[in-house]
């Protein structure tokens, strides 16, 4: 009679040791450092496109026409152009227009901007809407010329 109350006492200890140390094995706690480096944007650049024709054409008094720009961009990564703005400098007519000496060309910057530029892009192609227009203060020798009107805009990763 003695034997199976002994076996039972042996039990529940087996079993008392065995949680103690199933729950020893599964708790802990521990502390450490990580590392990161951030890289540096390469620089996004924007110039005129010429390699369409345009739908919109600037005359003298006329509606405003579309400014065509071509963005490039170098990086891994998606950039997105939040502002393009009026850049330093004139509004200038092509080489081959010399008697253009007033153009009467304006900008207008486009009020909101969000246009994706995808990672590792040679030239992503956007219009302006009606964003140049030509007053009538246009001197004749503007006539069929291609105006450079120069642009900044603001990107974010």
């Amino acid at each position: 009679m003695r034997r199976p109350i002994l076996v039972a006492i042996f039990c529940a200890l087996t079993m008392l040791l065995s949680a103690g140390a199933a729950r020893a094995y599964f708790s802990g706690s521990g502390s450490g450092t990580g590392t990161a480096s951030v890289g540096t944007m390469q620089a996004v650049t924007v110039a005129a496109y010429t390699g369409e024709t345009l739908t919109s054409q600037l005359y003298p008094g006329g509606p405003a026409a579309d400014v065509v720009l071509k963005v490039t961009n170098p990086n891994n990564f998606t950039v997105t152009v939040t502002s393009v703005t009026a850049g330093v400098g004139p509004i200038t007519a092509d080489g081959s227009h010399p008697a253009c000496t007033t153009t009467g060309v304006t900008f207008t910057a486009p009020g909101t901007v969000n246009l994706a530029v995808p990672a590792n892009t040679t030239g992503a192609v956007f219009h302006l809407p009606g964003a140049a227009a030509m007053s009538t203060a246009s001197s004749n020798g503007c006539q069929g010329a291609t105006f450079s009107i120069p642009v900044q805009i603001t990107v974010h990763s």
